[in-house]
């Protein structure tokens, strides 16, 4: 058989998407080619746990990580992607608009995340079972919404959530209907705009008819820093019945040090000036003078840290590292940032340190994502359960989740 593949009448549609694809992925079109048809190759064979099948295969064991596909919406450097695919999980397509966030992905996963999210049209996305966005915390306008509800008219979420970026999360929850949906927040999601955000998010999702689970988790359980974000997951009443067995994980027993994650001989470059130093400790008295609790924050080095935010490149205030008390303190290195998050030193940093902190302050923790990733599968497993002896794939008669 020739090792060469001649392809002739490519449909204009077909050759318009694969020229838009491979410049997406920064590849030549043997390449994408080749790349496109080793994953057919792959997958193919093996149906999405939740294809429509006259005759569901029977499971084989259950207590085993099961295979699952999902997608990488507003994925940063792909933290819920790396928990999703501990958990079993393989990912079909991602999306992230940052160039260098954008840069680190391709270093990390070998794919380049398709751009802004807003210019993807819904139905070129792969079908998948699981839906996982960190999505950006926007305020919603609630005019259109009131003005139906005083002339006693229905809405949807395309009224409550037009114009936002949770919107275009939403809008491919309708179109595409994964099983699973797996969201992540800032803390302050829920009394964002007094509150009235995370109402509409929630009513938005229950509208879709998803059960809707949320729990607000400190990350201080699985690395050695306070770092509480919000978790979202929700699942198709069409599938799971109206209500699903599921629980977010219980903490670990262990918990991290943040000694553990500190290089033993960091560059100097990382000690605070005598300038910068002074300056902090200045700023901190003021504040305290006035009551207030502003200031920096020297690390527990046999406990956990404050909060890494994106801002840590400006002056790593909120984590230095004591020295002693004749030596400055220090920021973070890259490096310990990346562990303070859960990332493990196998993880190239292919960007400048200001990138590198911006991007791991806006990360979501790897264990935390794995925890409740390994969560959502025992309820997939409850679901393969309560259906008897069939396989967990999406059967057409869901009576007896009712």
């Amino acid at each position: 058989m020739k090792e060469n593949l001649l392809i002739r009448n490519v449909p204009p549609a077909i050759r318009s998407w694969l020229e838009q694809e491979r410049h997406q992925q920064q590849m030549t079109q043997n390449e994408f080619l080749l790349k496109v048809l080793e994953r057919a190759s792959s997958y193919s064979a093996q149906p999405s746990l939740f294809d429509e099948v006259e005759h569901p295969p029977r499971a084989a064991n259950t207590e085993s990580a099961l295979p699952f596909t999902f997608i990488d919406l507003f994925a940063g450097i792909g933290g819920l992607r790396i928990g999703l695919e501990r958990a079993g999980g393989h990912c079909l397509f991602s999306c992230e608009w940052d160039k260098y966030s954008q840069k680190t992905y391709k270093a990390w996963f070998g794919e380049l995340p398709h751009g802004d999210i807003r210019a993807i049209a819904p139905e070129t996305i792969p079908d998948h079972d699981l839906l996982a966005a960190g999505f950006p915390c926007q305020p919603f306008s609630i005019a259109g919404v009131s003005k139906k509800n005083s002339l006693g008219r229905a809405h949807g979420f395309q009224d409550a959530a037009q114009g936002t970026l949770f919107y275009n999360v939403a809008t491919i929850a309708a179109i595409k209907r994964p099983p699973v949906l797996l969201l992540e927040n800032v803390k302050n999601l829920m009394s964002h705009d007094g509150g009235r955000t995370y109402k509409v998010i929630s009513a938005t999702l229950k509208d879709l008819d998803y059960a809707v689970f949320n729990k607000v988790i400190d990350a201080a359980d699985y690395v050695p820093q306070h770092r509480e974000r919000i978790f979202i997951v929700c699942f198709d009443k069409h599938v799971f019945g109206s209500s699903p067995e599921f629980k977010f994980p219980k903490a670990p027993e262990s918990k991290p040090k943040f000694k553990e994650i500190l290089e033993s001989e960091p560059d100097s470059r990382y000690t605070l000036s005598d300038h910068l130093w002074k300056y902090l400790q200045d700023y901190a008295q003021r504040h305290r003078e006035k009551g207030n609790g502003f200031g920096f924050g020297l690390a527990d080095l046999d406990g956990v840290s404050r909060t890494l935010s994106a801002r840590y490149y400006k002056d790593g205030s909120e984590i230095l590292i004591p020295q002693g008390k004749h030596k400055n303190p220090r920021r973070l290195t890259p490096r310990e940032a990346a562990r303070v998050m859960g990332f493990e030193d196998s993880r190239e940093i292919v960007v400048s340190d200001t990138q590198a902190y911006k991007q791991f302050g806006n990360a979501v923790v790897p264990p935390v994502a794995e925890a409740i990733a390994k969560e959502i599968v025992k309820t997939l497993r409850w679901h393969l359960t309560s259906c008897g002896s069939r396989c967990l794939v999406k059967g057409r008669n869901l009576s007896s989740h009712k």
